[in-house]
């Protein structure tokens, strides 16, 4: 009787946290109004995406002068802040991006760690087998080289002013121009917060 009654009235403590707590509720990224964290958040990427692929278009180091679009890679991202940081949260925003303004297009052919797509390779692989119909597998010779390379760093740095914290984040990105070794492009996106000594910024 007595484990019944400790059953049901976990039951009902459960029930009851449940009932207060604060509805699950869809959030519009193009107008949220949310709190902000000393963390880097989805609306810190899409500042950085933007304002990195704007400055690239007008420096003019993605016009191509042949008028045919440029083949990039990426290289390497580090992440040097006090989070654990998927790099392709923002690199995938600036390629999207600089795909849409018809002046880039990324490999995935090639890359640091091997191929991102691997199917690339592994459909070539078709050529040794007699069950596929051989005009349909990709001749050699197909495949294009990278004319630029994407590489960068994330850096954090925190400082304590009077009562509260300060967290920079200085996003910096290098395109290079393969052939030559040339950096065409450079740019730098800072974020800086301010919050309580006591809110994690990691």
């Amino acid at each position: 009787m007595r484990a019944i009654k400790t059953t049901l009235t976990a039951t009902l403590v459960s029930l009851l946290v449940a009932g207060c707590a604060a509805p699950v509720r869809y959030v519009d990224p193009a107008a949220d109004e949310g709190a902000v964290a000393l963390t880097l958040d989805y609306r810190d990427f899409e500042h950085a995406a933007t304002a990195t692929v704007e400055d690239m278009l007008a420096s003019g180091a993605v016009d191509n002068p042949s008028g045919k679009r440029y083949v990039m890679v990426v290289s390497r991202i580090t992440n040097d802040t006090m989070q654990r940081i998927d790099t392709d949260q923002l690199i995938k925003k600036i390629r999207v991006a600089l795909l849409r303004s018809g002046k880039v297009v990324t490999t995935t052919a090639v890359g640091l760690n091997g191929a991102e797509d691997e199917m690339t390779s592994k459909a070539r692989e078709l050529r040794k087998s007699d069950e596929f119909d051989q005009s349909g597998v990709a001749r050699k010779g197909t495949l294009q080289a990278p004319d630029l390379s994407l590489s960068g760093k994330i850096i954090q740095r925190n400082h304590q002013l009077d009562g509260e914290q300060q967290v920079e984040y200085y996003i910096q990105l290098t395109l290079t121009d393969l052939t030559s070794g040339l950096a065409t492009w450079e740019g730098e996106t800072q974020i800086i917060k301010r919050g309580p000594d006591d809110t994690v910024a990691w």
